[in-house]
């Protein structure tokens, strides 16, 4: 009996401090984060790949260039405020990127754009995350 109790306590506790680990990793608030900000050229930690928004206009409309680390051509993109989260879409089409996604959030505290990469030609979804490369990186270009 005192071991079923044990496990029990166990067990809340566990899910207790899964529920609490679960709400400290949503997005925090972006109150008034400005588009803006989305402009310059994100990396890959991974790999070669490279997001690079050159403009942010009015109506969701971006002006984005992909590496990888040769020039993909962009199909499609947009960015869009959803609430208080700021989202990015990018749609790759050329060869081996037939109608490839990214769905990513803007994470103002840690500078990053997260979310998933969906390859088609695969069948397959990735989570992926990019960082604001440094003002140097971005000038070479």
């Amino acid at each position: 009996m005192k071991l079923k109790k044990i496990i029990a306590l166990v067990l809340l506790a566990f899910a207790g401090f899964s529920i609490l680990g679960f709400a400290a990793d949503k997005p925090q608030s972006l109150g008034k984060v400005d588009e803006q900000r989305l402009i310059g050229r994100w990396v890959r930690p991974d790999g070669g790949y490279a997001i690079d928004v050159r403009s942010v206009q009015a109506g969701g409309n971006l002006d984005v260039a992909y590496f990888n680390p040769n020039p993909i051509h962009v199909s499609r993109t947009e960015w869009r405020k959803e609430g208080d989260i700021l989202t990015v879409f990018v749609e790759l089409n050329d060869k081996n990127y037939p109608g490839a996604t990214y769905k990513l959030r803007y994470y103002p505290d840690s500078e990053q754009l997260a979310g998933t990469y969906t390859q088609p030609l695969v069948q397959q979804t990735f989570d992926v995350y990019f960082v604001r490369a440094p003002k140097a990186v971005e000038e070479k270009v």
